[in-house]
């Protein structure tokens, strides 16, 4: 890819990677460059989104940006909250960034997946007008979805590392394959535990 095929590729959008009913809905900040050239989420080859996917046990192997949409079969998505394509995400405004809040709520209502795992903190305070926001379950709640705020995956967070990282990842894994194990109760509408729990 050169340079002049990476700048062309500046302010496209790209497709979700969604389906209905979704056991996690991952939500990036918004497509770099790569993503925007080559049509694949996390396309940039630093990115550490498809290495931490696998490591934390989401996918039994490490899937590339172009096989984006077996992540289907595993009942996971992703989608972004700015649809814009930049080279780095603080190009982006905080309007953007609000505005694209309110569009992935109206997604999230759509498509009802269990739980939509925000990769960036920051995005996410000002997306969803919270300040206080830590990595990790969040109270708040989008009709039936509930929401997990994950480190940002991109290679320029110094931050975290890979490994913190996959802990992060497999804690929502954990998560989600307990809500697996639990089947709604015909008689009470409640859900009634079916498996151990363990993943």
């Amino acid at each position: 890819m050169t340079p002049e095929e990476l700048e062309a590729a500046r302010d496209r959008t790209i497709e979700d990677v969604v389906a209905g009913g979704l056991r996690v809905l991952f939500c990036g900040i918004n497509p770099g460059l790569m993503s925007g050239a080559t049509g694949h989420h996390f396309a940039r080859p630093g990115n550490r989104f498809w290495p931490v996917l696998h490591a934390s046990g989401f996918t039994p192997r490490q899937l590339k940006p172009s096989e984006q949409r077996e992540l289907l079969t595993y009942g996971l998505g992703i989608t972004n909250v700015a649809a814009r394509t930049t080279a780095r995400a603080d190009e982006l405004s905080q309007e953007e960034l609000r505005e694209g809040g309110r569009i992935l709520r109206e997604k999230v209502r759509h498509h009802a997946p269990r739980w939509l795992a925000v990769v960036g903190v920051t995005a996410y305070r000002v997306a969803f007008d919270d300040r206080t926001a830590k990595v990790g379950p969040q109270e708040r709640t989008i009709g039936a979805t509930r929401i997990w705020v994950l480190p940002n995956p991109s290679g320029l967070n110094a931050h975290w590392s890979a490994a913190a990282m996959a802990e992060e990842f497999g804690r929502l894994r954990a998560a989600a394959s307990r809500d697996d194990d639990v089947t709604p109760d015909p008689g009470t509408g409640t859900g009634t535990g079916t498996g151990t729990g363990s993943s």
